[in-house]
């Protein structure tokens, strides 16, 4: 038997014994060249350069169509048992092994998440997959659905309304039942409050705000429809202990963060808001009516086949999931 070398040096295009298996299951030149993006012609040349090659005639003329000669059903018999597995191999799935896997993840992360997931996430990597690389990138409920359709990250773990059915969502327990969505964090060194806020001892305060939209408006505004005493704007929640810390404003935040930093902040405490308006603002956070407006955090994950696989949402204690409310200006604060 002839070299892979001496084969290829007779110039054999073996892209050729897929057009000829295709024209051999058709029994038609031009079925073939349909089924392939091709012309005719194109397809008649090609299966006369591979009669050239081979030295006999593969196909005849039968009717309308072709039938294979007898030394064309040789080659068809041989050409499909090396064919199929190649094309086996081709589309396999690779096997994935987080020990030895140096792949790169990207994983988006709802913003105030970052001190409760991120290093239990490390720690685990570090024990299963050791060589893994994973890159954090900020993620909101605005965005998440781009960037998982564009390919600009791989999962995420994110506050999410109406998804498609190709993004796969698996439920994330990352607090207690009952536990509260938001609450008050200062300094106690420089604001005294105790443990339940009313309205008028809420509005009395001085607060930061997180805004996406660089403005001194929050959910508090939209709700009830009241001002509060805005003396600083950030960005994100990751600002929020640097202008907490050594000052007396007040910061509105998800409880799972001030719990976080607490722990590295032991002169920081938070308040609980518990009177009529807290249980109006609450409806937006995900303790009051589940028929307004109820939110969802997610783990999310690009598929192209949902409709056979488990559809993923999460309940975050009693925080249910919906639709995007009537004014989405509520949902651009915190």
């Amino acid at each position: 038997m002839a070299n892979i070398n001496e084969t290829y040096a007779r110039d054999l295009d073996l892209n050729l014994l897929r057009v000829f298996v295709v024209v051999a299951e058709e029994g038609s030149l031009t079925r073939a060249a349909s089924r392939l993006y091709v012309t005719q012609p194109a397809m008649s040349a090609a299966m006369r350069r591979l009669a050239t090659f081979v030295g006999a005639e593969l196909i005849v003329r039968q009717g309308r169509g072709v039938a294979v000669t007898a030394r064309g059903a040789e080659l068809l018999a041989a050409a499909r048992a090396h064919l199929q597995p190649l094309v086996a191999a081709a589309t396999a799935t690779p096997v994935f092994d987080p020990k030895t896997s140096t792949a790169r993840i990207r994983f988006g992360l709802a913003d105030g998440l970052e001190a409760v997931i991120l290093p239990r996430l490390i720690a685990r990597l570090q024990r299963e997959a050791p060589r893994l690389q994973l890159i954090v990138l900020g993620v909101q409920f605005r965005t998440i659905e781009e960037k998982l359709l564009t390919n600009q990250i791989d999962f995420a773990v994110t506050v999410a309304d109406d998804l498609p059915q190709s993004i796969l969502r698996q439920p994330l327990r990352i607090q207690h039942a009952g536990s509260p969505g938001f609450v008050c964090l200062f300094d106690s060194r420089f604001t005294r409050l105790g443990r339940t806020l009313n309205e008028r001892q809420y509005f009395e305060q001085e607060h930061v705000i997180v805004s996406y939209a660089g403005d001194t408006r929050g959910i508090i505004e939209d709700l009830l429809g009241k001002t509060r005493s805005v003396r600083v704007s950030v960005p994100a929640f990751g600002y929020i202990a640097d202008v907490v810390d050594g000052s007396s404003l007040v910061a509105t935040v998800p409880s799972l963060l001030a719990r976080e930093l607490i722990k590295h902040a032991p002169t920081f405490a938070h308040s609980l808001c518990r009177s009529r308006w807290k249980a109006r603002a609450s409806t937006y956070c995900g303790h009051a009516s589940p028929t307004r407006i109820r939110r969802r955090v997610s783990c999310a994950s690009r598929s192209r086949a949902s409709s056979n696989r488990p559809r993923f949402e999460h309940r975050n204690g009693n925080a249910a999931s919906a639709k995007r409310p009537a004014k989405p200006a509520r949902e651009r604060h915190r």
